[in-house]
């Protein structure tokens, strides 16, 4: 995973936490998954655009 490892990811997890706090990390997390999913509906979506398309040229 990006050439981290462990020890480097827990640094990081830490560092969040002093930096945002408890209360703020799950609203990140919940904006997170929200862009990530609506990222994977634009490409799902795209990818059917584009079979629809081929199968329209056949």
């Amino acid at each position: 995973m990006f050439g981290l490892g462990w020890p480097e990811i827990v640094i990081i997890a830490v560092v969040v936490l002093l930096i945002f706090g408890p209360k703020k990390i799950p609203e990140f997390g919940a904006a997170l998954g929200k862009t990530l999913r609506g990222f994977k509906e634009e490409i799902n979506q795209d990818d059917q655009e584009i079979e629809d398309s081929d199968e329209k040229m056949r």
